[in-house]
């Protein structure tokens, strides 16, 4: 039954859709109500879950509708894969799969743009509206520039004139469009004959154009090989590298000319048929077809001379081709010409002297053991000492007679005889060779018999060069300074390493060591160190890595340089104080131009840019500030009952150009010292006089002391006491020792003038007080106020004797009353326990000092003073809850 209903549940579904569709194609377009358009704009690459655009709210749809609207993609299209549609707040966001805008409109050009189109239908049917969707895809500089091959070679004639144009055929392309695409093309090295220069076609594409600026010689260097670097127009730009191999081709610009001019040759009368005379060596320094020599004898060479010498028309060696006369000698003048192409013919002069030979000279044949080639032997720079280069047999010898045999050479060869065999002789080397020092070497073998006759045979040693020299530094500590805060691809230096070898084992590339820091890049063919980020003087001053130079022989050599980079500094930091903001408490009176405390501010940076002065921006009539320790001082002692508090604003200025600044704000307590007696308010006068009435009943408050303290705290908390009294009933009257309030004792009997000393009294350290006349006339009336006036002075000396008289000095005695002799033995108690406190965090912050030498005089200085605070804080609080 469930699987029936779910089945015409499906058909119903089905169904409904078909009715949708159907509505979809056949409802007229001109019908705006079921038909919207909107357009969202989104950059590629963008994370799963970002919100493109809301279409309900685009819509100005209401979502508490009766029943609620859905949002449906109409079908399954390949847009749908890059995003997800929340069916209930029609919300589209970007999918698991990142929008690459090069992949998903890679058939299009710049121009059609990219764009991904949905249709999403908003049901059900009441609410029915069909909505186009074109989500654009904005580009992102995702891609550098590529180059299609590694390496780009582009032929440039040597005659090529200055200005000269060649285009690079196989210029850089960027998947990224507009800005984001290649914009400019650079050189790393132009070596002072190139630049380039970017034309761009109709259809946008730029292509680089390689441009002559300096007449070039390809025998002077035939190669020039470089980097060349396309750079797009991102923030930051990307780049694309490609090497640029400059080959410069031959033109026929040099002619042949011979080594030597004149070449004399003598030769013997008995000399066989085939004999080598001479070699005629001619050099041109272009290539290829342009460098092909051939040699020819003048047309003034007699056919006899033709007949009787060859001329080998390539190699340029010349040989007895017929028998020579020995009866006669005879003088030869060849004159050779070496022949290139359109060029005049450069001439040589051989001249052969015949020598009539009686007995005939000796003969002397070579054999090789090194490898031989035209006359010219090989050997290879690593060869050790006395290696063998060639065997000389001496024939045509007289047995009887004796052979003189030797080495005519300047070079590291000997010839020894060989002890095995007569005529024999052996021709090595006395100590290795050296390419580098020599490469060629030209030695004759001169064999001389008893008749004077000479034979001289020459031979012509090749070194050949093996891989035995490293690359060397031109500077094996290369030292840098470069200003911090700099662009990044700084430009630092450019490193020099040459190497003595020849062809690929001279060749020299470049590598960072393995402790040289990821933010610098070596060129590996230039050599151009350089620096990719801004560098910070503050976070590291000095940077020291190793660098490489490899050669590119068999075994590969290397040689290593120190380069040390010194980053200096800028005035990139202001002075900044410890704290944020200083308090400092220091007692009242506090001696004028004493230290008050220390400000410590500090200053990255270096040298003058760190030399940091301070200076008061108010208050300089009362304070100063030393800028040197950053002490501040008072001028004058300071009065807490004038001014409690001081905000004093100080400013920190380092010495760089332009200078820089910080302020902070000083606040400086002033704690209260006992230097204010009590003044008495009431009565104002110790003339004055109070009427009190003869029945006044005991307990009645007659009249009051008032009297205050300037200072705060326990300094400030006043006590009265009656110390003297001259009434004719004593103890008739008392005060209150906290409020001041007279009451009358007992009942007066007498009537008359009562005077009451009292003493007024703090409780600071050391005590304080002030005394005043209270003067009470007892009667019903003021009948007589002269008569009163005038006693008032004669009240002044009389004595009962009640009370002690007033002592000289600052203590008076103490009020007879049995809570203030509690409050004054719980004051002492509290103030004994106060001082045992104090000792014990005088010793903790003593102990603390000894632990913390390291710490600056700022923080030494200020926490005494906190403590200070919260003692001078303490003390009241205790007093006051006793």
């Amino acid at each position: 039954m469930w699987n029936t209903n779910r089945g015409t549940c499906l058909r119903s579904k089905r169904e409904l859709w078909g009715l949708f569709i159907l509505l979809l194609y056949t409802a007229p377009l001109s019908c705006s109500s079921n038909f919207s358009h909107l357009i969202y704009k989104i950059k590629e690459g963008l994370s799963k879950g970002t919100l493109i655009g809301s279409i309900a709210a685009d819509l100005n749809l209401g979502l508490s509708s009766d029943p609620s609207r859905s949002f449906n993609l109409e079908q399954k299209t390949s847009s749908q894969q890059y995003v997800t549609l929340n069916d209930t707040t029609g919300e589209l966001f970007t999918s698991a799969m990142e929008i690459d805008r090069e992949t998903l409109c890679a058939e299009s050009h710049e121009g059609q743009g990219c764009a991904i189109f949905l249709d999403v239908l908003i049901l059900p049917q009441q609410y029915f509206q069909l909505v186009k969707i074109k989500i654009i895809i904005e580009d992102v500089n995702d891609n550098r520039p590529h180059f299609p091959v590694d390496e780009i070679r582009v032929s440039v004639p040597e005659n090529a004139p200055v200005n000269a144009r060649f285009a690079v055929e196989q210029s850089a392309v960027d998947p990224d469009i507009g800005i984001h695409s290649v914009q400019t093309y650079w050189l790393v090295n132009d070596y002072g004959f190139f630049t380039l220069d970017v034309e761009e076609n109709e259809g946008g594409e730029l292509t680089p154009f390689l441009i002559i600026t300096e007449n070039l010689d390809r025998e002077t260097q035939a190669e020039y090989v470089t980097d060349i670097i396309a750079e797009d127009g991102g923030t930051p730009p990307l780049l694309g590298t490609a090497t640029l191999r400059i080959i410069i081709t031959d033109v026929n610009d040099n002619c042949p000319k011979f080594t030597e001019s004149q070449v004399n040759v003598t030769l013997y009368g008995n000399a066989t048929k085939g004999m080598q005379l001479a070699r005629l060596q001619a050099h041109d320094p272009d290539e290829g077809e342009n460098a092909l020599i051939t040699y020819s004898f003048s047309e003034r060479v007699t056919q006899e001379s033709r007949n009787l010498f060859h001329l080998d028309t390539i190699t340029g060696v010349l040989k007895l081709a017929g028998k020579i006369d020995n009866n006669t000698g005879k003088l030869y003048k060849l004159i050779v010409l070496a022949n290139g192409p359109t060029c005049i013919p450069e001439v040589a002069t051989v001249t052969v002297h015949v020598i009539r030979q009686l007995s005939g000279p000796p003969a002397v044949v070579p054999r090789y053991i090194a490898f031989e080639k035209d006359g010219v032997v090989s050997l290879s720079e690593s060869e050790p000492p006395f290696s063998p280069i060639a065997f000389f047999t001496i024939k045509n010898t007289e047995p009887q007679l004796k052979i003189e045999c030797f080495l005519e050479t300047t070079g590291p060869f000997r010839l020894v005889p060989y002890e095995r065999f007569k005529n024999e002789y052996l021709l090595e080397t006395t100590e290795p060779l050296d390419y580098e020092q020599q490469q060629d070497y030209e030695m004759v073998v001169v064999v001389r018999n008893a008749h004077g006759l000479v034979v001289n045979t020459v031979v012509k040693v090749h070194v050949l060069d093996v891989n035995d020299n490293a690359p060397v530094f031109k500077q094996s500590f290369v030292e840098i300074t470069v200003e911090e805060n700099n662009p990044p691809n700084t430009f630092l230096v450019q490193l020099q390493a040459t190497d003595a070898d020849s062809e690929s084992r001279g060749q020299v590339y470049y590598l960072l060591g393995a402790d040289a820091p990821t933010i610098f890049g070596l060129d590996g063919s230039t050599g151009v160190l350089s620096v990719s980020t801004s560098l910070d003087r503050e976070e590291k001053e000095t940077y020291r890595f190793m660098v490489r130079a490899v050669d590119r022989g068999t075994p590969r050599r290397e040689s290593i340089a120190t380069v040390i980079i010194t980053v200096r500094d800028r005035n990139d930091n202001s002075p900044r104080f410890i704290n944020k903001d200083f308090t400092f408490f220091v007692p009242e009176n506090f001696p004028g131009f004493g230290e008050i405390g220390v400000l410590t501010v500090t200053d990255a940076d270096a040298g003058e840019n760190g030399w940091v002065a301070l200076s008061i921006l108010n208050g300089s009539d009362i304070f100063v500030i030393d800028t040197g320790r950053g002490a501040l001082r008072a001028k004058t002692p300071l009065d807490r009952e004038q001014q409690g508090t001081y905000y004093v604003w100080i400013e920190a200025i380092d010495g760089g150009e332009p200078a820089l600044s910080c302020i902070t704000m000083v606040t400086v307590l002033l704690l209260d010292v006992n230097d204010n007696p009590p003044t008495v308010l009431f009565p104002q006068s110790n003339q004055s006089f109070m009427l009190v009435l003869p029945n006044t009943l005991p307990g009645t408050s007659i009249t009051e002391v008032y009297a205050v303290d300037r200072d705060t705290g326990m300094n400030a908390v006043i006590a009265y006491s009656i110390i003297k009294r001259t009434d004719g009933e004593p103890g008739s009257f008392d005060i209150d020792p906290y409020t001041g309030n007279i009451t009358l004792r007992k009942a007066l009997n007498n009537r008359g003038l009562y005077s009451l000393w009292v003493k007024v009294r703090d409780h600071g350290q050391p005590e304080l007080y002030s005394t005043v006349l209270v003067n009470l006339f007892v009667n019903e009336t003021v009948s007589n106020e002269t008569l009163i006036q005038s006693l008032l002075p004669r009240a002044v000396d009389i004595n009962h004797g009640e009370d002690p008289p007033i002592k000289e000095g600052r203590e008076g005695e103490r009020v007879p009353n049995p809570c203030g002799e509690l409050m004054m033995v719980l004051l002492a108690l509290t103030v004994t326990c106060l001082g045992l406190f104090l000792t014990v965090v005088s010793l903790v912050t003593f102990i603390c000092c000894k632990k913390r030498k390291t710490k600056k005089k700022r923080s030494e200085i200020e926490i005494p003073l906190k403590l200070n605070h919260e003692m001078v804080d303490k003390i009241p609080m205790e007093i006051s809850n006793i």
